[in-house]
């Protein structure tokens, strides 16, 4: 698997992993089944999941993470 696609699913499962989370506990502080219901859940998974990125350097293709709860860049092995 290339590393442009495991970016691509890193940020897809940490996504899912604050998303659905996050629509059930404003499910239950909202209490209604509106449409602002997943908006919101949308919106706080992304501020608050980690972004993958990948970046082809000199020496070799990377895959970085940056997240608010992590100080700097960080370089995923």
């Amino acid at each position: 698997m290339s590393k442009k696609t495991k970016a691509f699913l890193y940020n897809f499962l940490s996504f899912v992993a604050i998303y659905i989370p996050a629509l059930f506990i404003v499910k239950l502080i909202v209490n209604t089944e509106s449409v602002i219901v997943s908006i919101s859940a949308f919106v706080i998974s992304l501020v608050l999941g980690p972004k993958f990125q990948y970046v082809k350097t000199s020496e070799d293709e990377k895959i970085f993470m940056k997240w608010i709860f992590v100080k700097g860049i960080k370089e995923v092995k």
